[in-house]
Order: structure tokens, then sequence, then C-alpha cells
């Protein structure tokens, strides 16, 4: 029972830690983009400075907590290669949840630390690693080949939102 009560804990901590992930990076690019409009740019720090501290630390830590909780009580899990492929991947999506904090602690001080096209790249990078989790979680070790393919098209989508603005101001001269 205490196993049940653990899973339904896990499962809305990460729903809470995910919705921030995939929200703090746009405020990064709201950020970067209205700089020079510091009344905006002040809602956005606080909005960014609240989102990551009262949920995000929390959600994450609460996710955590009872994710060892689960392998603790299920040892076993461990002798499965699914759950090792996830928590290569939840390594990832942890450091991208601490690197959060770092571009939000840089921006106060740097607000055109990166453009708005790199942290709109920089917001895809959870939804791949979140589908990557979610597919290991359900299908286990039946999903190597979509587990590529997923890395393959995301891994694009990421370059052509990185370099989108590059090429656009390459035709721009170009057309001049």
């Amino acid at each position: 029972m205490l196993y049940t009560y653990l899973l339904i804990l896990h499962v809305m901590a990460v729903m809470s830690w995910m919705a921030v992930m995939f929200y703090q990076p746009r405020l990064y690019v709201y950020h970067r983009e209205h700089y020079e409009n510091e009344g905006f740019v002040e809602v956005v720090k606080i909005q960014e400075y609240k989102l990551y501290k009262y949920i995000g630390l929390p959600a994450f830590w609460a996710s955590l907590g009872s994710g060892v909780g689960m392998i603790i009580l299920n040892n076993a899990l461990l002798e499965q290669s699914w759950m090792w492929l996830k928590l290569a991947v939840l390594v990832l999506l942890t450091l991208f949840s601490f690197s959060m904090e770092y571009y939000r602690v840089k921006l106060l001080s740097n607000p055109t630390l990166h453009d708005g096209q790199f942290f709109r790249a920089y917001n895809e990078v959870p939804t791949l690693l979140s589908i990557l989790i979610v597919a290991f979680v359900i299908a286990k070790d039946e999903m190597l080949w979509f587990s590529l393919g997923v890395l393959l098209f995301f891994g694009g989508v990421i370059y052509q939102i990185a370099t989108l603005k590059k090429h656009a101001q390459t035709s721009l001269k170009e057309s001049k």
C-alpha cells in the first residue's frame, strides 16, 4: 500500500516539476526579448523566481524522494534495463532543471546573455527528455528504436530552432 501512495506522490510531483520545466524557459524568452521594457521584465523576474523556488524545487525534491522510496520498496526495478535508461535520462533532466536556476540568476545581471532563439531551443529540451522517460516507463525495453527516433527528431527540431535566426539573418543580408 505504501508503494501505491509513493507512486501517486511521484506522478503528481513529476507533473508539477515538468510544468515548471516547460514554462520557465519560455519566461526566459520573454525576459530576453523585452529586456528594454523594465516594468515588464520586473514582473517576469518575479514569475521566474517564484516558479522555480516555490514550485520547481519542491516538486523536484518530492519527485526524487518518492522515486527513491519506490526503488527501495521494489529494488527489483533496478534489475530492468529500462529503469537504468530512465535514470540516465533523469540525470540529464536534473541537470537541465538546475541549469534553469543558472540562467535565471545570469539573466538578472546580464539580460542579453543569450538571444531569444537560444531560449526557444533550450525550451525544447525537457520535452525531448520527458518523452524518452515516459516511453521507457510505459513500454519498458521495447522502445529502443522509438527512443532513437525521438532523439533524432527532437535533436533536429532543436537545431532548426537554434539556427533559424542565423539563417534568416543570412538570407536578409543576401537579399540586400
